[in-house]
C-alpha cells in the first residue's frame, strides 16, 4: 500500500480542528484516521487531538488483526473508550462543554479494510465499479434526504447542512457504523473531513484520482481543489492506494 495525509487550516479559519494521521503496528497493518473537532473556545481542536492520539497508542500496541471481526471489536471498542474520555473531559472542563468529533478510521490489512464512522467525515472507494461513498453522514440533511423530505441537490446548499446529528464525545455512549472491504490492487480508499466534501464534488475528486501523478500530488490536488472553491473549512484528507499484491505502506 502507499498512502499519503494532509491537512490544511483552509483560506478563512485562523486555526485547525482538523486532526488525523497513519499509523503502523508491529504487524505491518496500517490505521488511517480523519477526525474533524467542534466545539468552542478551541475545544475543537482538544477532540480531534485526543482522539487521534488515544488511537494512535492503542494502535502501535496491536501485534496483529487477524481477521475483520477482530479489527471491527477493535474499533468499536476504542472509539467506546475514546468516547468516555472526551465526554468526561468535556463535564470536568467548562470550557470545552459541547465539544466533539467527527471520526472516519479504516484498518488497512492486505486482506482486508475495515472501516468507522461518526458524523459526517466521510470514506470513498475508487475501483472497477466507478467512485464511490462508502459511509453514510450521521447529519440532518442526509436524514431529510433519505425521509424524501429534499433531494440530494436541495441538500448541496440548504442551510443547515452543517448540523451533524451524532458526534465522538457529545454522549455517554455511542455506537460507530462500521464495515469491512475487500481492497484489492489499483484500488484507492479516500478518507476526508468535510472541508473537502462540501468543496469538492465527487466526480471532481474522481477526476484527480484518475490523473497519472503520484498519490501526493494528487492528494495536493484535492486540498487545492478546496481551497480553490472557497476553502471556508479546515481540509483533511487520506489517501491510500493498494499498488501491489502485497500489505505494507510505502509512504506514510
Amino acid at each position: 500500500m502507499e498512502t499519503v495525509y494532509k491537512t490544511d487550516t483552509g483560506k478563512v479559519r485562523q486555526h485547525n480542528e482538523d486532526n488525523g494521521g497513519i499509523f503502523l503496528n508491529s504487524a505491518g497493518d496500517r490505521l488511517a484516521i480523519v477526525a474533524d473537532g467542534m466545539g468552542g473556545h478551541r475545544a475543537g481542536d482538544i477532540a480531534s487531538e485526543m482522539t487521534v492520539q488515544h488511537f494512535k497508542e492503542a494502535f502501535e500496541k496491536l501485534e496483529q488483526i487477524a481477521s475483520a471481526e477482530a479489527a471491527e471489536t477493535w474499533l468499536a471498542e476504542t472509539i467506546r473508550i475514546v468516547n468516555r474520555r472526551l465526554f468526561e473531559h468535556a463535564a470536568g472542563h467548562p470550557e470545552c462543554e459541547g465539544m466533539g468529533t467527527t471520526l472516519v478510521a479504516a484498518v488497512c490489512t492486505d486482506r482486508f479494510v475495515t472501516i468507522a464512522n461518526i458524523g459526517d467525515s466521510r470514506c470513498y472507494i475508487f475501483n472497477d465499479n466507478g467512485f464511490h461513498q462508502l459511509t453514510e453522514d450521521h447529519s440532518l440533511v442526509n436524514e431529510l434526504v433519505k425521509t424524501g423530505q429534499i433531494s440530494k441537490e436541495d441538500a448541496e446548499n440548504h442551510p443547515h447542512k452543517n448540523v451533524i446529528l451524532k458526534a465522538l464525545g457529545t454522549e455517554a455512549s455511542i455506537s460507530p457504523d462500521l464495515q469491512t472491504i475487500i481492497f484489492e490492487e489499483e484500488n484507492y480508499l479516500l478518507l476526508c473531513s468535510d472541508g473537502l466534501s462540501n468543496k469538492v464534488q465527487a466526480e471532481k475528486m474522481k477526476e484527480v484520482l484518475e490523473q497519472d501523478f503520484p498519490l501526493e500530488r494528487k492528494a495536493d490536488m484535492l486540498v487545492e481543489l478546496a481551497n480553490h472553491n472557497g476553502g471556508e473549512d479546515n481540509i483533511t484528507i487520506v489517501l491510500i492506494s493498494f499498488v501491489n499484491g502485497k500489505g505494507g505502506c510505502q509512504s506514510c
